[in-house]
């Protein structure tokens, strides 16, 4: 396989040949365009795509999507996009956003975790059709995974937090609003493993019980930002009591 230059390789850049009428093309270095598609969003990416032969290698090198949005096209992304997004970005994908995607499932999320190991954040709010089956992807195959959002991924349950626990030990930031099937020992397995915990957004979590407040404030010493609406006042009450610093929303 050929050498890389500034992570495209060798056989790509041959693909950039005198025949290229584009002057852009002849006067910009390789190297020096690839790094000037790199600001361009999504969309205007896949337009960049379209223009030649040439522009289409550059505006589609994985190196380019590291951080993508779909939230304004939520009502057209399938499972199907996300398992093809997931093979074209591989390793270079850091921000995933599918928050409203309400076709994507566990399916297309077990191909994204295999091929984008490498992710940090990822916000699948919205998202009703996962499962514990996605968040045990997720443990087996995203150990550097720091944000997730779960919010209104009802089907989410105690598995959920033990999977992610034993396999994202960097988690910074959890999101499981709404996720009403979650009770104590979810959130037990989880703090025990996870001490860098420093958001955890608890909102409409209703089975929740004082024991879990006590394993949070026992467990998670970074912790600055606690989300409880919803929940009752003597759970409040009792987390006060756990931590001085923090912030309750």
């Amino acid at each position: 396989m050929g050498k890389e230059v500034n992570g495209v390789s060798r056989s790509r850049f041959e693909m950039f040949t005198n025949s290229d009428e584009a002057v852009i093309n002849k006067k910009l270095p390789k190297e020096l365009l690839l790094r000037i598609f790199s600001f361009l969003d999504v969309v205007t990416l896949c337009r960049c795509a379209q223009v030649s032969r040439s522009w289409n290698v550059l505006a589609l090198d994985g190196s380019n999507w590291q951080r993508i949005d779909l939230f304004d096209f939520q009502r057209d992304i399938e499972g199907r996009v996300v398992e093809n997004i997931s093979k074209r970005c591989g390793g270079f994908l850091r921000k995933l956003s599918l928050r409203g995607c309400l076709g994507v499932g566990d399916s297309a999320l077990r191909t994204f975790s295999q091929n984008c190991r490498n992710i940090e954040l990822l916000s699948l709010n919205g998202c009703t059709k996962i499962t514990d089956s996605t968040c045990n992807s997720l443990s087996k195959f995203c150990p550097k995974l720091k944000h997730l959002d779960l919010a209104s991924c009802t089907s989410i349950t105690n598995l959920s937090l033990k999977a992610l626990s034993e396999g994202c030990p960097l988690l910074e930031q959890l999101n499981i609003s709404w996720c009403d099937q979650v009770t104590k020992d979810g959130i037990q397995a989880l703090v025990r493993c996870c001490p860098g915990l420093k958001g955890l957004f608890l909102k409409g979590c209703t089975q929740l019980e004082d024991e879990a407040l006590k394993h949070i404030g026992a467990h998670c010493p970074e912790l600055v930002t606690l989300n409880l609406q919803t929940c009752s006042e003597l759970i409040i009450s009792s987390c006060q009591s756990s931590s001085s610093s923090l912030s309750l929303a």
